[in-house]
Formats: structure tokens, sequence, C-alpha cells
């Protein structure tokens, strides 16, 4: 069964990769966050929400009648509010994202793509304003080089599992992943620390001491 789709509360928008990360640490999951910080292609984004997965692995196997006919379908099902989670095992082989797909998603409502390979087309795709965070950049087609082995899959980036539905977020700071299983106590954890940190941030412009706010808060 498909989990429920992700809706984000009043508020959300102070949840950061680094409160996640805060939180899935509280939590007693201290393995969740990317090891490698996938840049965003336009400083400031963000993208949040279920992860849905693809996985490509080398082929110079392909129909040259519908060589796309894979990622076609991946892209046509992705969901509102979704992620796209490329994994690739970081290949360097091509470019598995570009203009259109992100054209594609963007006119589904799809939150960002996040790839441990490259992009293509990046200046085109900050232009639509698409969230897309990525191991690197090359102009070179996948077509006869990688194709689709598995959609909707556990996949892998950077060591960490990353399995259909879970939460994902990526920002400025790197990518942090969120279990189903363990997703309603971390966002908890989370809220709960970010609504605690514009508390501590006022008290320290006001002039407060570091050590006074962090006796009565314990946030830092």
């Amino acid at each position: 069964m498909s989990p429920a789709p992700f809706a984000l509360e009043p508020g959300d928008e102070r949840l950061t990769a680094a409160i996640l990360s805060d939180a899935l640490d509280a939590a007693g999951l201290r393995a969740q966050v990317l090891p490698q910080r996938f840049a965003p292609l336009a400083p400031g984004s963000r993208a949040f929400g279920r992860a849905a997965t693809v996985q490509f692995a080398p082929s110079t196997e392909f129909d040259t009648d519908r060589p796309y006919d894979d990622a076609i379908t991946y892209i046509d099902e992705l969901q509102a509010g979704e992620v796209a989670v490329i994994a690739t095992a970081g290949s360097n082989e091509s470019a598995f994202w570009g203009e259109l797909f992100s054209a594609a998603a963007l006119g589904h409502s799809v939150a960002g793509v996040v790839t441990d390979g490259n992009l293509r087309d990046t200046d085109k795709i900050v232009g639509l304003g698409f969230a897309a965070f990525s191991a690197g950049r090359r102009p070179i087609d996948y077509k006869g080089r990688m194709r689709i082995v598995a959609r909707a899959v556990p996949v892998t980036l950077g060591g960490v599992l990353i399995a259909p539905g879970d939460l994902v977020m990526a920002d400025d700071d790197g990518v942090v992943v969120i279990p189903q299983s363990h997703e309603q106590q971390v966002l908890e954890i989370a809220r709960a620390r970010a609504s605690a940190e514009s508390t501590v941030l006022a008290e320290l412009l006001s002039g407060q001491t570091l050590r006074s706010v962090w006796d009565r808060h314990r946030v830092l």
C-alpha cells in the first residue's frame, strides 16, 4: 500500500536539513544524512517530500524507437509533493536528468530531484525554478550508457538506504532521510526544535548570553 501523501503543517517552512538531522539524532537515528553534500543548482533551493525512487545501472542496450520509455513512465507517475530520488551508484557516465524532465515534474508539482549522478541543462533547470540536487554535472545523454533497472524499490545514495515513501529533505546543507517507521516521532521533535530555535534566536539577538539561553532552552 502506498504511503499517505505528506502534507506540510503550518510552520514547516522553518524545518531544515540541520533541524531534521538533530531530530533524527534525538530519535537515535544517527546515519540518515547523506555523507556527500549534493549541491543545489540554485542556492536557497529546498525539496521536502516523499521519495519516489528509481535505480539506474550501466547498459549499452536500448530500444532505438523508444529509448526513454522507462524514464517517461517513471516521471509520468510522479505525484505532487514527491521528491524524485535517482540512484546511479555514483555514476559519472552521463547525466540522468535535465530541463524537460524537470518541466514535466514541475507540471506534476513534484518537490524536486536528488541524484548521486549528474544533471544537465542546469541553467535551464534553474530558470524553471525546480529544486535540483546532484553529485555533479555532465552534458552526456544516458541512452546507450545507462538504463533504468528498477522503480519504486529501496535504493542507496551515499550509503544511506532510501525506501519509497521515506521523507527526504534537501537544502543548501545536504540531504536528510526520515524512514517512514519513525517519521511521526522525528517530525514532532523537529517541529518542537524549530519553534524553540525561533525563541532562542530572538533572545540571543536581544543581547542575552549564550550560556543563559542554553541553560534555559538546551537548544543550540
